[in-house]
């Protein structure tokens, strides 16, 4: 008997030890999660840990401008906050997505190779959908309120993904056309108006190869304007009749193609590459992702001061670039910190500069005190400036996954002619 009254009260000694190491076990597992991801509510503390972490930028590099920013950037936040930025210079952001989704499946959740990411549209859609992004963090920042996010829906939308709160806004991005005016007349002022001025202005036009970004958009932007039922393009693609939806944009490239550069039997890989082609005179007609390109272009002397930027009448598609930050970042104090720096007023406003970048503000400058605001010029004015006339009606991204079926369809339809 007593024997029998002993063994209960052993096993509940056990139990209880192995219940107060699992609740310690616990804590320290917590503990380590808290000290891995710095609570962006407070402030001071991302600050004091970001000092002396590293930040690995993955950031598309197929722009020397841009790449310049990104170096100037470093400089500074090595300075104000003790931050060494790296910029690992992507030809193609979905590298470094891939690399995300194999360090998940290696059990990589604490010490990856990505720190921010500069990300949109598919590519935020696949790592938001798959949990690999930290976060909500991005409304958090102290810069955040300057985008003025309640009247200003395109910095809380992603390709129709509601951001919430997994990647901070930096920078905006609208398609716009320009042509040589000192070599032809009127430029075509929508899709419909391209193929007859190609035909008669044989060579003249091309557009990127998709998958390049810029190649996808003009397939994205000639498709809103020929589809019949646009609305289809701002849901899934499995749900919509792919075949149906886009034939009318097959039969709108087979037809234009052979009065494309090089009869359509070769493309450009990026959007400079269309720029140095007008400069070479081989174009006189072409299209950029930034509203400020065609104007930074001409002050560094790259295009000539006759060229003139528009957009179509019934509008080109924009969009709003973001920083995400991985799940499994190793320094995510100092990204959500650089991610802040990125929309201050002063990096805001250099990278609006022409001689810069000429990239478009996400700020509302309604919320800038006057100091601020003086930051920003006004570029108007300048040689190849959109005119104050241009239509002012941007076209929201089609959902992310048209991109992907798209390039595909693409791919398969042409490559090889």
């Amino acid at each position: 008997m007593i024997a029998k009254a002993r063994i209960p009260h052993r096993r509940k000694s056990i139990l209880g030890r192995l219940l107060q190491a699992f609740c310690i076990g616990m804590l320290v597992i917590a503990a380590q999660a808290a000290a891995e991801s710095p609570n962006p509510a407070d402030w001071p503390q991302v600050e004091r840990e970001a000092r002396g972490q590293s930040v690995y930028f993955n950031a598309w590099a197929g722009e020397p401008k841009i790449n310049d920013y990104i170096a100037w950037v470093a400089t500074q936040v090595e300075q104000r906050f003790g931050i060494d930025l790296v910029h690992v210079k992507l030809a193609d952001t979905a590298v470094a997505v891939s690399r995300v989704l194999a360090e998940k499946q290696a059990g990589n959740t604490t010490n990856g190779a990505v720190d921010l990411l500069w990300i949109n549209g598919e590519n935020f859609a696949a790592l938001k959908n798959a949990g690999l992004l930290f976060g909500p963090w991005a409304e958090q920042l102290p810069n955040f309120h300057l985008t003025d996010p309640d009247n200003n829906p395109a910095v809380r939308t992603d390709f129709t993904v509601p951001v919430e709160g997994y990647e901070a806004p930096w920078s905006k991005a609208r398609v716009v056309f320009y042509y040589d005016g000192a070599v032809t007349g009127p430029p075509p002022r929508s899709i419909a108006e391209l193929l007859p001025w190609a035909r008669q202005h044989r060579g003249q036009f091309t557009y990127a190869r998709p998958p390049q970004f810029i190649g996808t958009t003009f397939l994205k932007q000639a498709l809103l304007e020929l589809a019949s039922d646009r609305q289809a393009l701002y849901a899934p693609v499995e749900q919509a009749d792919f075949a149906a939806v886009t034939a009318p944009l097959w039969a709108y490239l087979d037809a234009l193609h052979p009065y494309l550069w090089r009869s359509g039997r070769a493309f450009p890989d990026s959007g400079p590459a269309l720029r140095r082609l007008l400069a070479d005179g081989e174009l006189s007609l072409a299209y950029t992702f930034s509203a400020g390109d065609v104007v930074a272009a001409i002050a560094r002397r790259e295009l000539p001061v006759g060229v003139r930027s528009y957009v179509f009448d019934s509008g080109t598609i924009g969009n709003v670039n973001f920083l995400a930050i991985p799940f499994n970042a190793r320094h995510k104090a100092a990204a959500m910190v650089v991610a802040n720096f990125l929309l201050s007023p002063e990096a805001q406003a250099r990278k609006l500069d022409p001689q810069v970048w000429g990239s478009a503000t996400v700020l509302s400058l309604a919320q800038l005190d006057a100091a601020d605001r003086a930051r920003f010029a006004t570029w108007a004015t300048l040689p190849g400036a959109l005119p104050a006339t241009a239509p002012t009606r941007v076209l929201a991204e089609p959902h992310p996954s048209w991109v992907a079926a798209l390039e595909h369809a693409w791919l398969q339809r042409y490559v090889g002619r």
